[in-house]
């Protein structure tokens, strides 16, 4: 029998999880110092175990078709090259519970969709909505209770606390999880949940296993391995936010094959350790400001789910105030690959607020409706003229040029807009220029938020914010 009854209680977890359980935001893990092996930013890294294989995804090319005449798609479809027509999807079950950590959820929901698996996101809470570690509220697709008599051929869990202990605690995931593994299926687990959910339940038994830093004494020394991504049978795990590219690869790759992990790879912009540097900064200004500083998300049916939960959770770690506002008539919008955000405000309600920064998102039909707002376009025009800072990642940096908002301003996009940009600065994964950021989007978007950090507070408060999300930053 693989599994048995839950031996870490919430009071042994204490030290982790905050005596105030609904402010959820602040059970945020803490950033750890550099203890851990560190690898290349969000590339694959070598792995000795013989389950294990390695590979460096390269940066993609300009699609060769443009797919809308205004702005052209940053995706491209990888669902008819991963399966057959005469075999089923792969299923994949990802549950989900207060304070599950956003990145990792919605990354690996993103990255599994695109290779062309029929992935489920099931609430281990009594409702689909949940808030997420860092604030941002995701809703599940259904229920866990639906998925008791389904068969799955993977179950992976995102972390973050105390969302991992919700996932511990839920009886019906349990058996789910246990009879998966005893089917030898596979599994998989980031950030805490390798010590939180999987070891109680017994499913780490001799299993070279990793995890975030803050939670590596929980795990069994003997087995405890400081490596970004572990695969050891049919278990992977891996560390943290930092790391979710790498891990959702890897288990692409054992669902599908090498050649669609890096097909994915290369869409999502995921880079090995290249030459290209971070950032490039022109015309230098400050941006620290002398209060806590507030940024806008505008939001769209069809916005890029990861560059949206990616921004908000690392500003939100930083103390920013952030605003994720809805241009629907809904505060619940279907971002890119499906995935259910509910906003903290309608568009209309956010306007009546001054920000210090406004951040479009990308995604092709989300970065459409954005240029359709007439509300945020005044909004963005009005950032421009009172000199505040103003950005936009992926397919949106084309949505200023249209609006006459990069003027001769230095800026980058997605391989499929950067062409339609007047003034290209296009070696970098992010572009500063004044009070203007840019960025390519989808897995650039970490350097892009941890940029922007940097630029408010100063260089100590990103590279805390980095670790805490197990991500190689910058020494200098």
């Amino acid at each position: 029998m693989l599994c048995k009854q839950a031996s870490i209680t919430m009071e042994s977890l204490s030290s982790f999880l905050s005596p105030t359980p609904l402010n959820l935001s602040s059970h945020k893990l803490s950033p750890m110092a550099a203890s851990a092996t560190t690898f290349s930013s969000l590339s694959f890294a070598s792995i000795p175990s013989q389950h294990q294989r390695t590979f460096t995804p390269k940066r993609t090319s300009k699609p060769s078709k443009t797919l809308s005449p205004t702005i052209p798609t940053p995706t491209i479809t990888t669902t008819t090259t991963t399966t057959t027509t005469s075999l089923p999807p792969k299923k994949v079950l990802v549950p989900i519970g207060f304070g599950t950590e956003e990145m990792e959820a919605v990354i690996i929901v993103d990255v599994l969709r695109r290779a062309g698996a029929d992935v489920t996101v099931a609430s281990v809470e009594p409702q689909l909505q949940i808030e997420a570690s860092s604030g941002t509220k995701l809703v599940a697709d259904t229920s866990i209770s639906t998925c008791s008599d389904q068969v799955f051929d993977l179950v992976a869990l995102p972390g973050g606390m105390p969302g991992s202990a919700r996932l511990r605690d839920c009886e019906v995931l349990q058996k789910i999880m246990c009879k998966h593994a005893e089917e030898k299926r596979l599994y998989g687990a980031i950030c805490a949940a390798p010590a939180v959910t999987l070891k109680p339940w017994g499913l780490l038994k001799k299993k070279q296993t990793t995890c975030h830093p803050a939670f590596m004494d929980k795990l069994p020394t003997f087995w405890a391995v400081k490596s970004s991504i572990q695969v050891s049978g049919e278990l992977t795990t891996s560390r943290g936010p930092g790391t979710t590219f790498e891990f959702s690869l890897s288990l692409v790759e054992q669902l599908f094959g090498e050649s669609i992990a890096k097909e994915v790879g290369q869409v999502l912009l995921v880079s090995s350790a290249d030459d290209n540097p971070t950032k490039e900064e022109f015309n230098k200004v400050e941006w620290s400001v002398d209060h806590t500083p507030r940024v806008l998300i505008p939001v769209a049916n069809g916005s890029e789910a990861i560059e949206v939960v990616t921004i908000a959770d690392i500003l939100r770690r930083a103390k920013v105030d952030v605003i994720i506002a809805s241009l629907e008539k809904s505060v619940q919008i279907l971002a890119s690959q499906g995935t259910k955000i509910v906003a903290d405000k309608l568009i209309g309600d956010a306007a009546e607020s001054i920000y210090d920064i406004i951040i479009l998102p990308g995604g092709t039909a989300g970065a459409e409706r954005i240029h359709k707002s007439k509300i945020l376009k005044k909004l963005i025009k009005e950032q421009d003229s009172a000199g505040r800072i103003y950005g936009a990642v992926c397919s949106s940096p084309a949505v200023l040029q249209r609006q006459g908002l990069l003027k001769d301003k230095r800026a980058t996009a997605h391989p499929s807009v950067v062409d339609t940009l007047t003034k290209v600065a296009d070696g970098a994964k992010v572009v500063i220029d004044g009070k203007l950021i840019t960025s390519r989007g989808l897995a650039t978007v970490v350097d892009f938020a941890l940029t922007i950090v940097g630029k408010l507070f100063g260089y100590g408060r990103a590279r805390s914010v980095a670790e805490g999300l197990v991500f190689e930053y910058p020494r200098s």
